[in-house]
């Protein structure tokens, strides 16, 4: 039997509801990323399990010429086809774009964002991709601060003109 007479879609995914997301590229929107980081936090802090939460943004332009945010609708598609189903894509207010990585330590959400980042200079034009990535146990243990770390290493990234991954530091 179909799971459609359940409220599902044809994937079997239960719909989601259209103010949780991001009316131009889908992805789930700030609000939403930023109450799942919480949540998220909370239940791999109660069973011990890294969690990762990564902010980046896809530009055109560098290194010469005006810098222009990327096409979102490209970068929300190279999103759905890398990350895994158990992962967190949003666009942010912003225009950058926010990964929560579950169960995943800092090498994995490096590969992670690179596989993006691959993924997107696989498509025709000139992007540059700037992430700052930090993580639950090793730089931050609430979500305030995973998120101002972040922030952090993601103003580091972009002091470079070209794809850059920063990985943020441990506060003291």
């Amino acid at each position: 039997m179909s799971g459609q007479g359940r409220g599902e879609d044809e994937s079997g995914d239960l719909p989601v509801d259209s103010s949780l997301l991001d009316p131009v590229t889908q992805l789930y929107a700030e609000p939403f990323f930023l109450a799942t980081t919480s949540w998220r936090l909370g239940a791999c802090r109660r069973v011990l399990r890294p969690l990762a939460v990564t902010l980046f943004e896809v530009v055109d332009g560098l290194p010469k010429g005006p810098v222009l945010p990327s096409e979102p609708k490209v970068v929300a598609a190279m999103l759905r086809q890398t990350l895994r189903a158990s992962d967190v894509g949003a666009r942010l207010y912003d225009g950058t774009y926010g990964l929560l990585l579950e169960d995943t330590p800092e090498d994995g959400a490096v590969w992670a964002v690179e596989r993006v980042r691959r993924a997107l200079d696989a498509k025709p034009g000139t992007r540059v991709l700037r992430a700052g990535i930090a993580c639950y146990p090793g730089q931050a243990l609430t979500a305030v601060e995973m998120l101002d770390a972040a922030h952090r290493a993601l103003a580091a990234a972009r002091q470079w003109p070209q794809d850059r991954i920063e990985v943020a530091l441990a506060e003291p």
